[in-house]
């Protein structure tokens, strides 16, 4: 019986069945002392919805609530996948799962990711399922990688990625070592739902897996295994080692120093300076205002700075949990920041570079891939075409193109490069996920290649637009917290001219095609169905307008962002940049004014 109703019977419930199952106090007290005060709709915000798969599984703020990271949640997600796995994979008691985390962690819910890998790890003991849980912080891409090296039956990540500090997730690997996607992501959910009463005591035992003979530490072996496959992307070992080139590193106050630092022994390459403020792991990222290396200039003022006094003209950063990379370069007095889309055009470029001079024959090209996500720049597609390779892209989110390379691998194809703007990259198909502890020692091999022919990486990337032509992009978002909100502004476009009817002009320019992948129409198609996956869950709608710009709007999977995408592509010879330029401003301001309409819909712009 609730000491004190909050008037709400259905929010009564949700209230006792939280208290008699969390086993946290801290969290079990803030959930009462919202009852006290009579906090209805923080309480109906928490505990009357759930946690569902969004483009890189589970992720929410840390705290007390169905619809947050906790423990009680994280067990309840465990017992979901364990019992969706045992339908499906009859193995599963030999192959066991693979068990990572990040640095992560809220004092105020005694909740970090290495507990929470801790209780994951319980859950699957408790069955006697074995299992490879980590002893130490380790980047993404290991997991998935080490779920392929160990033959695994799924894998486990406890990461929230480049998010705010407050918040944490929970990704989940396929036996493909692919993140998940549909059918699994919804029958895992509906197997959660059936499994939320916490099995036994022994799934809150955080020190079952220390105990336990079903679990093993893969660090050590995994670790040498990456580290040596991350040699084959390494093209250029001797004039590595004779390349002065200094780089900064930034880790962001994550996991990525000490493997940072290995990849680039590994290629033979000086080691890069850290910046000291950030080398260590902080859940608290004190030194930045938030953890995402893709903000740019703002986020990056320590590693810009140290790199100026340490005569350094390359920086790199890596998110929290390494798999994004940025880059900036100080190439003329002034310091640019590479876009995701730019920096993979010039990783796009290296890779085929590098692959053409140990493949001299051209029809070896019919059997090689490149793939990017449909929001990202058309360059590899535009490269794919003039040299021959194929060309693919796929919705939003890494978990796409993970399973995509594993399809064209088991088919025998090479995939050579994938990537999405917002700095996701992967060079060679080691992982199928994205890899900045790789792809930062690649650019840096890049980076004194150049150096050694007289050029930066940009310069580079002028030349690499003077062949294909410039693809100018532009990314950004405007900030909203209400779901309600979102679901409205893209209904307004989806009826901007009546019912079911586009709109038709965008800044004065005509709309040539419209795709929505959200219902699964595109007006290009003769039968008016996109061959893009449709996604019911998410919200992106693509215009084509008649002047050669593509536009997209999106809203995110991970963070409350409607996020959008704008690219001009020009053919090559058309070189007025300034006027390339201009041409797409005008469209990307359009895109937001017209059809989100921020100071009506009350969303913050982004601050740049």
């Amino acid at each position: 019986m609730l000491r004190q109703s909050t008037g709400d019977p259905r929010l009564d419930q949700a209230v006792l069945r939280w208290l008699a199952w969390d086993k946290n106090g801290r969290t079990r007290g803030q959930v009462e002392s919202l009852v006290l005060a009579g906090q209805v709709e923080q309480l109906r915000s928490r505990l009357c919805s759930r946690l569902s798969f969004g483009t890189a599984g589970l992720r929410a703020p840390m705290g007390a609530g169905f619809n947050r990271i906790n423990d009680l949640t994280v067990i309840q997600s465990t017992q979901g996948l364990y019992s969706y796995l045992q339908r499906t994979q009859p193995d599963l008691a030999s192959k066991g799962v693979v068990v990572g985390f990040d640095n992560r962690g809220q004092q105020e819910s005694d909740c970090s990711s290495r507990s929470l890998a801790a209780l994951t790890a319980a859950v699957f003991l408790s069955r006697d399922v074995p299992v490879h849980l980590f002893s130490a912080l380790v980047p993404t891409p290991y997991v998935p990688y080490a779920v392929k090296k160990l033959a695994a039956a799924a894998g486990v990540m406890v990461t929230a990625s480049h998010n705010p500090r407050e918040d944490n997730g929970y990704k989940v690997y396929w036996s493909n070592s692919a993140q998940i996607c549909s059918p699994h992501d919804g029958e895992i959910l509906r197997s959660i739902e059936d499994q939320l009463e916490p099995w036994s005591a022994a799934c809150w035992d955080q020190t079952l897996a220390e105990r336990s003979s079903l679990r093993t530490d893969p660090f050590a072996w995994i670790n040498g295994c990456y580290m040596e496959e991350v040699a084959s992307l390494c093209f250029h070992r001797a004039l590595n080692s004779r390349c002065p080139l200094r780089v900064v590193h930034s880790s962001f106050h994550g996991v990525g120093h000490v493997f940072v630092q290995q990849a680039f022994a590994v290629f033979g390459l000086l080691p890069p300076i850290p910046v000291p403020e950030q080398k260590d792991p902080d859940p608290d990222f004190s030194t930045v205002p938030c953890p995402n290396p893709e903000e740019g200039p703002s986020v990056l003022e320590l590693s810009l700075r140290l790199a100026e006094q340490q005569n350094a003209r390359v920086v790199m950063a890596t998110d929290p949990d390494a798999d994004r990379l940025a880059v900036a370069e100080n190439a003329d007095g002034s310091w640019k920041v590479f876009s995701g889309n730019e920096l993979a055009a010039l990783l796009g470029w290296w890779m085929f570079f590098n692959w053409k001079r140990s493949h001299p024959d051209p029809s070896g090209t019919q059997a090689l891939y490149m793939l990017a996500t449909t929001v990202s720049s058309k360059i590899l597609q535009t490269m794919a075409r003039v040299e021959g390779f194929h060309f693919e892209e796929t919705l939003p989110g890494f978990k796409w193109v993970g399973n995509r390379i594993h399809e064209l691998t088991h088919e025998g194809k090479t995939v050579l490069f994938a990537f999405e703007e917002s700095i996701g990259f992967l060079c060679g198909s080691l992982v199928p996920e994205k890899d900045g502890v790789s792809a930062a020692a690649v650019v840096a091999e890049m980076s004194c290649y150049l150096q050694n022919q007289g050029l930066t990486l940009t310069q580079q990337l002028l030349n690499i637009y003077q062949i294909y032509g410039f693809h100018i992009a532009h990314t950004s978002y405007v900030t909203c917290a209400d779901p309600h909100t979102i679901r409205t502004i893209f209904a307004r476009i989806r009826n901007f001219g009546g019912e079911g009817s586009y709109p038709t002009v965008c800044g004065g320019v005509r709309i040539a095609q419209v795709r929505d992948v959200t219902t699964g129409y595109d007006s290009s198609r003769p039968d008016l169905r996109s061959v893009l996956p449709v996604t019911r869950s998410s919200q992106m709608i693509t215009f084509t307008l008649q002047n050669g710009v593509t536009a997209t709007l999106r809203a995110s999977g991970t963070e409350p962002k409607i996020k959008f995408y704008t690219e001009l592509c020009a053919p090559p010879g058309q070189s007025d940049v300034v006027v390339l330029e201009e041409e797409l401003r005008r469209a990307s301001a359009a895109l937001v004014d017209d059809f989100l309409e921020p100071e009506r819909n009350h969303l913050t712009r982004r601050q740049v």
